[in-house]
């Protein structure tokens, strides 16, 4: 089941699940089948559960894990592997691959991280086989409780009494029963297919004729796969909060979303990024749409059935994050299939920019692509939370920039077994000794690490050229020195901070505009600086005023601009 959901295969094929054992009431034995399908969306094809095991409160557990179950045929009695009646009912019954495939593509749709089993019964020609096959298995769980035969000795005592007592007649039925469930389920499986694909099909020409976006095979210099959500931002008009009362303060709506809000951002700097994303299809999808006419938004699937995600975010008097609440359940349908519909922007691409909302396939996904076509891969974190995903595997060994804050960078160190502080530093020499040591492992892979620091300002990690840290895309992979430059944060007081969602993202799409537009590393790093004090200022992630000349540091006087601190990395 892990394999095939990795791979993106939707319809699974067994001959019968495990379930829980007799007695599993009192010792427990019930089968890692049952978690799984509770965890992992995919659809088992099974011969129901062996009348071995204890059929009813099998069933209810897998109610308990949030299992649709369903019998296939035409009757909804739940099957018992070698007999096609066991005794007890499936909540859903489908009679042909049709009401299947609209089954599993329903329960897709929802978002649900549960699983499908559908119940095929014996093939009517075997069922009386089956039915002296049933027989044999109540007497060997007679002798088996007769004799004591207890825990993991059972089944096995069971299976080899069972084919003794059926002189070998149970391998044969064992056999017509995989094949019949095979046939059943590429049936259902193609039925599927071509189910998502109508629904697919439905989906982008409701989204074309409601919005007319920029077609989809343009070419850009950057894509952006990440997350879209609505903010809901609330600020207290008080230092202190206090929780379980009514604190006077001012709630706005904005549009926000890490991978938006960098879509956003470049397209304001003169940018045509491509952003793959989806959304509900529901009246907050209609309003980010109508917000984001500026960008190209035609990789971004409206879903029917799905709540566009929503986070809504508490914030002091002074700026700083109380509490944070989202529902991104729909950040899970940004999938590898939902990625490759755009190959061929994305091996045309200079840069892809990936955020920590999307699953861990699509991650995976898109490193190996862009490995295999030299492409460069920006990953913004999202979160402490999120920024191991790529780094769970190889694949953040393909990563040429990231973006974390000191915590993501601990999250991301200590993801691969370095040894990380529990407790971050609160002096700027020890912020910035950590984030140096963390970031040399880092930099055996990675081009370049911006560390932000908040208030602080950030810390830019990389290859040491010419007394500064080069920004630009290295052609090859070669041993190099390192160096950390440390800029401080434009000057910002906390009266004037309106919000601080969009800071780190709005910082992070300026950066990338100036590497596209091969600029020098201090004139990169500015227009980042200058571009999160936009932010800082504003009521929305990403600044209304945010343009190439608000960002210019020739046009732009914030302040004398301060020389950053040096240091070698190595």
């Amino acid at each position: 089941m892990i394999a095939a959901h990795q791979a993106g295969i939707s319809v699974f094929v067994t001959g019968g699940i495990g379930g829980v054992h007799r007695d599993g009431e009192n010792s427990l034995d019930i089968s890692a089948d049952l978690t799984e399908l509770g965890r992992t969306p995919i659809t088992v094809v099974s011969a129901g559960v062996k009348s071995i095991l204890d059929i009813g409160r099998t069933l209810e557990f897998l109610e308990t894990q949030g299992v649709c179950v369903a019998t296939y045929g035409a009757t909804n009695n739940f099957p018992a592997f070698f007999s096609p009646q066991s005794g007890f009912i499936s909540p859903f019954q489908v009679r042909n691959p049709e009401e299947a495939a609209e089954l599993i593509a329903s329960a897709l749709s929802l978002g649900l991280q549960s699983g499908v089993l559908l119940a095929v019964p014996i093939p009517e020609k075997h069922a009386a086989v089956g039915q002296q096959i049933e027989e044999a298995i109540q007497a060997a769980v007679g002798e088996a409780s007769t004799k004591g035969i207890r825990g993991r000795d059972v089944t096995p005592f069971i299976l080899q009494k069972v084919n003794d007592l059926t002189r070998g007649k149970s391998l044969q039925a064992n056999i017509a029963l995989i094949c019949n469930n095979a046939k059943v389920g590429s049936q259902v499986a193609c039925a599927l297919e071509k189910q998502l694909d109508d629904r697919k099909l439905k989906s982008k020409i409701h989204h074309r004729h409601r919005h007319g976006n920029h077609p989809s095979d343009s070419e850009s210099a950057v894509v952006v796969v990440g997350g879209i959500n609505i903010d809901f931002i609330a600020k207290g008009k008080t230092e202190k909060l206090f929780f379980g009362q009514t604190n006077s303060g001012r709630v706005c709506q904005s549009f926000g979303g890490v991978g938006r809000n960098i879509a956003d951002s470049l397209s304001r700097l003169g940018q045509t990024p491509l952003f793959i994303s989806a959304t509900g299809d529901d009246s907050h999808s209609e309003a980010v749409f109508n917000y984001c006419k500026h960008m190209n938004t035609s990789g971004v699937s409206r879903l029917e059935g799905q709540n566009t995600a929503t986070y809504c975010v508490v914030i002091a008097e002074s700026g700083e994050m109380i509490l944070g609440l989202g529902d991104m359940d729909i950040h899970e349908q940004i999938t590898e299939q939902c990625v490759s519909q755009f190959d061929k922007q994305l091996s045309s691409a200079t840069l892809v920019c990936l955020d920590g909302n999307i699953p861990v396939s699509t991650i995976d996904y898109v490193c190996s692509f862009a490995s295999s076509h030299k492409i460069n891969v920006w990953y913004e974190p999202t979160d402490s939370e999120k920024a191991c995903k790529p780094f769970l595997s190889d694949s953040w060994k393909s990563l040429s920039y990231a973006s974390p804050n000191l915590a993501e960078l601990c999250t991301m160190t200590k993801t691969l077994g370095i040894p990380t502080p529990e407790v971050l530093p609160s002096s700027l020499d020890d912020i910035l000794s950590l984030a140096v040591t963390l970031s040399r492992p880092l930099l055996e892979h990675l081009h370049c690490l911006v560390v932000t620091l908040g208030s602080n300002g950030l810390l830019l990690c990389g290859e040491h050229n010419a007394g500064s840290v080069n920004l630009q895309p290295r052609l090859q992979k070669k041993r190099r020195r390192l160096c950390a430059l440390h800029y401080p944060a434009l000057s910002v007081t906390a009266e004037e901070i309106i919000n601080v969602s969009g800071a780190g993202d709005s910082l992070a799409g300026a950066i990338m505009v100036g590497i596209l537009q091969q600029r020098d590393t201090d004139s990169c790093v500015r227009m980042g600086l200058l571009a999160a004090r936009l932010s800082l200022l504003s009521p929305h992630p990403i600044a209304l005023a945010l343009n190439s000349d608000s960002v210019d540091p020739d046009k732009v006087h914030a302040q004398n601009w301060p020389k950053p601190s040096f240091m070698w990395i190595d």
